[in-house]
């Protein structure tokens, strides 16, 4: 890579790709970690989050409810740890399972019900951007299921940087699309 090419996926070689792909894992590992955190602590009100999208017959709502957590954090330590295929393949799936899951609710006219996304001071209704911020969340991901170079040091520092700013990134689009959201807000328009 040199001159004045942009830089495309294209044009990254494996051990970019692989930077890239550990900086997604722990970002997304980060996110992971922080939703299932704050489901712990609102578990008594987990259930009726699951149960209002309307997804799940109701006998699996409880179970569905108590394994959410758990699953997630699996899942942030396996990404935390370096991302490897089995951790980054749970993760995408989870994250397109929630997306699939607001896209239905959205389509049936549903966006007022809080995403459950693991902010309650910031409640979040179903909104295409968060659609798209975990189909993103997903893609970030997508390297850690290539074969990639194993990492130098300097490449895992990249990385934890790059996650750190991930894991920042999210927190804010969380942030001002709650805030955009709430009923201050509604009220200036």
């Amino acid at each position: 890579m040199g001159g004045n090419e942009p830089v495309t996926l294209a044009l990254l070689g494996s051990a970019e790709l692989g930077v890239l792909g550990l900086a997604g894992a722990m970002g997304v590992g980060l996110v992971f970690l922080q939703a299932a955190l704050a489901k712990l602590r609102h578990r008594e009100l987990l259930a009726a989050v699951i149960a209002n999208y309307r997804l799940l017959p109701a006998a699996l709502v409880a179970p569905a409810a108590i394994l959410l957590a758990p699953a997630e954090i699996a899942v942030a330590i396996g990404l935390l740890l370096g991302g490897q295929a089995l951790a980054a393949a749970a993760a995408i799936t989870l994250l397109v399972i929630f997306a699939a899951a607001m896209g239905v609710n959205i389509t049936r006219g549903r966006r007022a019900i809080d995403c459950g996304c693991g902010r309650s001071q910031l409640r979040q209704p179903l909104s295409w951007l968060l659609v798209s911020r975990n189909l993103v969340l997903a893609a970030l991901l997508v390297p850690r299921l290539l074969p990639s170079e194993v990492p130098t040091t300097a490449d895992l520092a990249v990385a934890l940087a790059g996650g750190l700013a991930f894991f920042v990134i999210v927190q804010l689009f969380n942030a001002i699309g709650a805030l955009a959201a709430s009923p201050l807000a509604a009220s200036r328009r």
